[in-house]
């Protein structure tokens, strides 16, 4: 083969990657748009079709937000379960994807609540397992920040943390460190005023409740987030 046909081959090969790998990203941008617009079972469903590790992400947080905020409650225990597959899924694509093993331990706290106390107790460790692996490969993962304080506040309100090493002087630090990362994110500070409600404090709650409420929404994710902080502010007076 001539020089000129090897260049050839080689441009048109490298013009071939660089479409597949547009039409990638397109098409997550596409998933990530039904998210944002709040299309959640759609979403899982596009996800579900990239068929890669970063689709079945987006599948996996797809059905978490569809039990989460749409799902009747006969529904919600599948969904998660729907969660959980394609998380694991996307772990086996590629297994340093650090969000494919926080929405697995995202899906995992949420099904505890709906198995029995020696099943849900036993996914204890695991969801600590998959916070620690998302937080090794990406040290500044807000989310999983808010998760692992909400296991160890979790685990101590149920009087077994012993158990487990849950530790209470971690809860806040956390926090922090997740609202300092994502500032503008509204669940952290609605799950931190959850957790200050909790432990009695009320007016520091209300405060953070407050904080959330002015921040506007991107999301459908958002306004589902500001509607349970108007809830659970009112819940405090």
């Amino acid at each position: 083969m001539s020089r000129y046909k090897e260049e050839s081959v080689r441009n048109m090969l490298l013009g071939l990657v660089l479409l597949l790998s547009m039409g990638l990203s397109q098409n997550v941008a596409s998933v990530d748009k039904l998210l944002d617009d709040g299309k959640f079972q759609e979403a899982y469903e596009a996800g579900l079709r990239l068929g890669n590790a970063e689709g079945f992400v987006l599948a996996a947080k797809a059905a978490s937000y569809f039990a989460g905020y749409q799902a009747k409650d006969s529904e919600k225990a599948d969904w998660f379960g729907r969660a959980e597959s394609a998380a694991r899924r996307a772990i086996q694509a590629d297994a340093d994807n650090a969000e494919a093993y926080f929405e697995l331990a995202r899906a995992q706290g949420r099904l505890s609540q709906y198995r029995g106390i020696l099943e849900s107790l036993g996914l204890a460790s695991s969801i600590k397992e998959n916070l620690d692996k998302t937080l090794r490969l990406n040290p500044r993962h807000a989310g999983a920040k808010v998760a692992l304080a909400l296991w160890h506040h979790s685990l101590i309100s149920k009087n077994v943390g012993w158990l487990y090493g849950a530790n209470g002087n971690q809860i806040m630090p956390l926090f922090n460190e997740a609202i300092q990362l994502e500032p503008q994110a509204i669940i952290h500070k609605v799950e931190l005023a959850g957790v200050l409600a909790a432990q009695g404090k009320k007016e520091e709650a209300r405060k953070q409740y407050e904080a959330a409420l002015a921040i506007a929404p991107k999301t459908a994710a958002d306004r589902y987030d500001l509607e349970r902080a108007r809830r659970e502010l009112a819940a405090l007076r």
